[in-house]
């Protein structure tokens, strides 16, 4: 049977090609993730720049060592991005590879139809398609496994020295994470084949005499109860997008998406053609002959529409959602170091504290000490920023009215945590802490007051200024929050003052920074999964229209013009490429909706920044690619079906 399978890939290389391309760019985006983020394993395992402190643990049990990276060598901001990119690139492969199998499938039904007329049993159907997708898998994994290996120092020389990866990073053995990468693609390509191959053993030998082949509008129970179980599922996620959710609300809003998009996939059957209807109304009316066939086609296939909206619903959804997600987080953090600085002026480079207190008319100088010390738990320790602070001060400049406890008590060895710390880590007053400083220094820090969330502003973890003076004696504040005295003009005294800036413009450099990071964000994570899911949409519609060719003969038989089959390809691709936008759109706005009431909860006027552009940009990209690529197959099409008519008219 294996083969028989070789064989008939090769006769049909022409429908598979997409599904080869289509595997190896997934396998690719998936091994260069998997080697560069074992560069990164290698690199926290190979004795480079770290130190070894002893923690206090938990109890009062013996201490024991733990090592942690030195400040300036933490190379976990491009681990979590690297398993994003894995992520985002495994889902719309899977989305990709079930789509172009299915086309292929479909496209054969007459021949299938042969094979049962001649003894062919369902189960040796469903075994010959498996089979090819396997020749097929194998071929593409490979080719895509080679093709990451060789991409991966250029991608560690472009993320090394940077503010994900502040070191050199090497290649490590691409062994382990490319077997991981081709097992991962030969999975997802018999999972995507699995449903074909279902479908293709259900094809009875009748269907060899058939011209034509209509499609059944309905769906498989089983698909239905997937669907709905998905769906319902996702709902349970969005739900929990809410204020009390704190940090679990980015990763919520980053894969709720995802399931919604698997739910509507698995019931787009039902889904596309009400909308496609909708979506036809004004373009019937307008373009009448043209804009009627566009309708009946998409209504008349829904498993063909369902298959072609497929990849542009999952990444406009995806895309739009992690746009809007970042931009409402950019404006809660703006709004939140708004609302917690309470100072007019802001020193902005390393200033004397004693220089800026002596210049007539400040009242206060707040000048926080940033350390560093490694926060010991049963089973890891972790980095933690803090900062030293006189409370006294940091209450004129600050907001820091305490939830519970009493900041006045912000001395020896105690600790301040922020909200969010003591929501996560499940802290309260009286709590003590384990810690290490950095000068191997290891105390127990108790827990005197749990303040607001700060961001920008305040450290997660507030010590007393005494306290970081001793274990970190050369440390320097980032900037001083100054506070003029009654009557004085901050407009004036800041002129007074070296390199200093009124507190509305840091503000709005703080925010410019937010934006900018999170921009970077966006072209780590979507980069590779829009270049990736552009090609799924120009292959997936051009499977589509290369498989229409009877179709067009005997349109143009009965009459249509050859412009007249162009209008209503134009208008087909476009009804398709708007409802998957839709539902697209419908999902971007319900998680947008939803955590910017969970981040901006409790912060008041709070602005909001729609990023047009880029949502305008994904939407009118997906079109053009959908039209595009619907377009070039069909003017080919057309050369080719313009003899086959003339033939047939002379016979």
């Amino acid at each position: 049977m294996f083969f028989l399978s070789r064989q008939t890939v090769g006769q049909h290389r022409h429908l598979y090609a997409g599904a080869f391309v289509a595997l190896a760019v997934g396998v690719f985006l998936l091994g260069l993730a998997a080697t560069a983020t074992a560069a990164t394993v290698a690199y926290g395992t190979a004795g480079l720049p770290s130190i070894t402190v002893t923690t206090l643990g938990d109890s009062d049990a013996a201490p024991r060592p733990v090592r942690v990276p030195l400040p300036g060598a933490d190379v976990s901001g491009l681990q979590v991005v690297l398993s994003l990119v894995g992520t985002i690139s495994g889902f719309i492969t899977i989305f990709v590879i079930a789509s172009t199998f299915a086309f292929a499938v479909a496209s054969r039904r007459r021949e299938i139809g042969l094979l049962r007329l001649i003894g062919a049993t369902p189960r040796q159907i469903r075994r010959m398609i498996l089979g090819e997708a396997l020749v097929v898998a194998l071929a593409a994994s490979v080719t895509g496994a080679v093709l990451a290996q060789l991409a991966t120092p250029l991608l560690l020389d472009i993320a090394s020295n940077t503010e994900l990866a502040p070191v050199k990073l090497e290649p490590a053995s691409p062994w382990l994470p490319l077997a991981i990468a081709v097992c991962i693609g030969l999975v997802v390509a018999m999972l995507g084949a699995r449903s074909a191959g279902r479908r293709a053993g259900k094809v009875g030998p009748i269907d060899a005499l058939r011209e034509a082949a209509v499609e059944s509008g309905r769906i498989g129970p089983v698909r239905m109860i997937f669907g709905i179980v998905v769906l319902a599922g996702s709902i349970v996620l969005l739900s929990l997008i809410r204020p009390s959710s704190g940090e679990g609300v980015v990763p919520l809003s980053m894969f709720t998406p995802m399931l919604l998009v698997i739910a509507l996939t698995l019931l787009a059957p039902l889904v596309v053609p009400v909308l496609g209807r909708l979506w036809a109304l004004p373009l019937v009316a307008w373009t009448k002959v043209s804009g009627r066939l566009a309708r009946s086609n998409v209504v008349a296939t829904p498993r063909r529409s369902a298959s072609l909206a497929a990849p542009i619903l999952a990444i406009s959804a995806i895309a739009g959602s992690m746009v809007l997600s970042l931009s409402f987080a950019a404006d809660s953090a703006v709004a939140t170091i708004r609302d917690t600085l309470q100072a007019p002026i802001v020193v902005t480079a390393e200033g004397d504290p004693a220089a800026v207190r002596a210049v007539a008319g400040v009242a206060a100088v707040d000048a926080g000490l940033p350390v560093q010390f490694v926060r010991a738990g049963a089973e890891d320790a972790l980095l933690e920023d803090a900062e030293g602070i006189d409370p006294a001060i940091a209450v004129q400049t600050r907001r820091l009215t305490p939830l519970s406890g009493d900041l006045n008590q912000l001395t020896g060895t105690t600790v301040a945590i922020s909200k969010e710390t003591a929501s996560i880590e499940h802290y309260k007053v009286g709590d003590e802490i384990p810690a290490t400083f950095l000068d191997h220094a290891a105390v127990k820090l108790r827990v005197v007051a749990i303040v607001p969330d700060g961001f920008g502003v305040n450290a997660s973890f507030l010590l007393p200024l005494d306290l970081v003076r001793q274990h970190a004696p050369t440390a320097k504040p980032d900037h001083l929050f100054v506070q003029p005295a009654p009557g004085v003009d901050p407009g004036e005294l800041v002129g007074r003052i070296d390199h200093a800036v009124l507190a509305a413009q840091w503000e709005a450099e703080q925010a410019d920074g937010v934006r900018q990071g999170n921009q970077l964000g966006l072209v780590l994570l979507l980069g590779p999964a829009a270049v990736y899911s552009a090609i799924a949409i120009a292959n997936t519609l051009l499977m589509g229209s290369l498989q229409r060719r009877q179709e067009f003969v005997t349109s143009r038989l009965l009459g249509a013009t050859p412009n007249q089959i162009r209008r209503m390809v134009l208008w087909e691709s476009s009804l398709v490429g708007m409802v998957a936008l839709s539902l697209g759109t419908a999902i971007t706005v319900t998680v947008g909706v939803l955590i910017r009431h969970a981040m901006t909860a409790g912060i008041p006027d709070v602005p909001v920044t729609v990023p047009w552009g880029v949502l305008l940009g994904i939407a009118a990209l997906c079109l053009i690619l959908a039209v595009g690529s619907a377009l070039a197959p069909t003017a080919y099409i057309l050369r080719v079906v313009s003899r086959e008519t003339v033939v047939h008219q002379r016979q």
